[in-house]
């Protein structure tokens, strides 16, 4: 379900994992219609370090 967030509204993925300044650029980036590709893979990218994040985390390590 993120990565569907990711995708179509990314700067809303930042607010989900608990980044809201990057949520705000990200929104500023996404404004413009060139600026939505990189806002959408930089939203992927987030996700997927905070997905790592939290598996290292419920590992113990």
């Amino acid at each position: 379900m993120r990565l569907l967030i990711a995708l179509l509204l990314p700067w809303l993925l930042f607010f989900t994992i608990g980044r809201p300044i990057a949520g705000i650029i990200c929104l500023i980036l996404q404004v413009t219609l060139i600026g939505w590709i990189p806002a959408a893979i930089w939203a992927v990218y987030a996700l997927s370090s905070y997905e790592t994040d939290k598996k290292i985390e419920n590992a113990g390590l």
